[in-house]
């Protein structure tokens, strides 16, 4: 069975060249012209695909060849782009940069060959002109299953500057579909881990997708790229299914419930509530986790740890994802009913997974403020970027897995947890890139700093649910 979705992959030579600026405008361009349009994002990135959601009211969603497996992609994006008319997925650093040691692995240029997608290179042109030519040529032609078949020109100083950078390109064969000019202040403000998220500054981002799109309106052949996207061949197989039965995407999975705001509904009979966090301080999800724990019998309800103090009405599960916990430390600490109420659920035993921003969070103190005191660990921030893959196995049975399961993660940070491991029950054993022991397996607590893609897993989703489904 093949699927013919039209859609373009943008790419740029390197990071820093304006590929969510480019991605994320089209995606809004393309939206207010009525498409529906589909975001991806190659990696295991989880801001920019909340950038992508706010531009075309869709969830964002993720495609790491590293993390789900090459297998996955065709089928994770075909699931996400159900329905469209379009699909728009932003790279990942330089085009053919991809799992260090792994060669193409998980590269942008893989990702678009799992796709048949056409390319759309976005090239940083401030400090060049003819040279350009050479730059697209020699990304164009160095794998020749990679389709480079268009041009973004970027950061463009004048109308002088764009002529001769489409002349150097007429002699290339890749068509320029695009020139934008350097706009200051359009980029989106950055800190210690990238980009700040939506959740954040949405008012400022709502106002930063416009002035992305206008921009991508007036200087981009809109009607080019979508030719372009159209000229994609179909995608073979078919949707992604979570291994329990039929497609995710063919059941109207409902979205997760939002306690706080608005009471939460009451668990359907039989359906175990599994409470994730949420809001402004834990913004790291993927949209998969949900669905998966939805497929599987789980009755999925978002919680706010900054507003909410208490946990959804009936809650057998907690998963606490990434995010940043060290930028909203004071607020956290200060929502003492909610901490103590996470702290009593992990005192019973109940299933309690964390990833990075989680296990700081159930840490007894982040930078010096009381936590939720669940592990015997104290965080604090710290000048050192811990960032990339991992291979893993599970140490000990916990609420994510049995012992001896292995899996591929992704660490992403600037704090340091202090022990980084339980002395006798640790999470992980990594494997790759350096052997460690890291994290925390305590009663019902899974705590470590691996982010892991259950879309690569689903079996450690149908774990969670079981073990949840068997406290309700």
């Amino acid at each position: 069975m093949s699927v013919n979705v039209p859609r373009l992959v943008i790419a740029a030579p390197s990071s820093g060249s304006g590929k969510t600026t480019v991605a994320t405008g089209l995606m809004r361009a393309f939206a207010d012209a009525g498409l529906r349009v589909s975001p991806h994002k190659v990696g295991p990135d989880y801001i920019d695909p909340g950038y992508h959601a706010l531009a075309t009211g869709r969830p964002g969603r993720n495609l790491d060849a590293y993390m789900c497996g090459p297998e996955r992609i065709a089928p994770l994006f075909l699931h996400g782009a159900a329905g469209c008319d379009l699909a728009v997925v932003e790279g990942v650093m330089g085009l053919y940069d991809g799992a260090s040691g792994q060669g193409e692995l998980a590269s942008t240029a893989h990702v678009a060959k799992l796709l048949k997608a056409p390319v759309v290179l976005v090239v940083d042109a401030s400090s060049q002109s003819r040279s350009v030519a050479a730059l697209v040529h020699g990304f164009a032609a160095w794998d020749p299953e990679v389709r480079v078949a268009g041009v973004i020109l970027n950061k463009v100083g004048s109308d002088r500057h764009e002529a001769l950078l489409r002349e150097a390109l007429t002699e290339s064969g890749v068509p320029v579909l695009g020139a934008l000019r350097r706009v200051a202040g359009l980029n989106t403000p950055s800190r210690h881990l990238g980009l700040i998220p939506v959740a954040e500054r949405r008012a400022e981002a709502v106002s930063a997708v416009a002035a992305q799109a206008a921009q991508v309106r007036e200087g981009c052949d809109l009607e080019g790229l979508l030719a372009l996207a159209r000229s994609a061949p179909p995608v073979p197989g078919g949707a992604w299914s979570d291994g329990c039965g039929p497609s995710v995407a063919d059941r109207a999975v409902p979205p997760p419930a939002t306690a706080g705001g608005a009471p939460s509904a009451p668990a359907r009979r039989g359906r175990p509530v599994i409470a994730i966090a949420g809001g402004a301080a834990f913004t790291f999800s993927y949209t998969e986790h949900a669905e998966l724990l939805a497929a599987a019998g789980a009755e999925v309800v978002t919680f706010d740890p900054l507003r909410d103090e208490s946990l959804p009405p009936g809650t057998a599960a907690l998963v606490i994802g990434g995010g940043f916990p060290e930028v909203h430390v004071a607020d956290l600490s200060a929502n003492i009913p909610l901490r103590k109420e996470v702290a009593a659920l992990a005192a019973t035993g109940a299933p309690v997974v964390a990833e990075c921003a989680g296990l700081l969070y159930l840490c007894r103190t982040l930078d010096g403020k009381e936590m939720c005191g669940v592990l015997p660990a104290d965080a604090r921030m710290s000048e050192r970027l811990t960032l990339g893959y991992r291979e893993a196995v599970a140490l000990a049975d916990n609420s994510l897995a049995v012992a001896g399961t292995r899996v591929r993660g992704h660490e992403f940070h600037r704090t340091v947890v202090e022990p980084s491991a339980a002395a006798d029950t640790p999470a992980w054993g990594f494997t790759l890139p350096t052997r460690r022991v890291e994290g925390f397996t305590l009663a019902g607590v899974h705590a470590s700093y691996l982010h892991t893609h259950w879309a690569g897993a689903p079996a450690m989703a149908h774990r969670l649910v079981a073990q949840a489904a068997a406290r309700a």
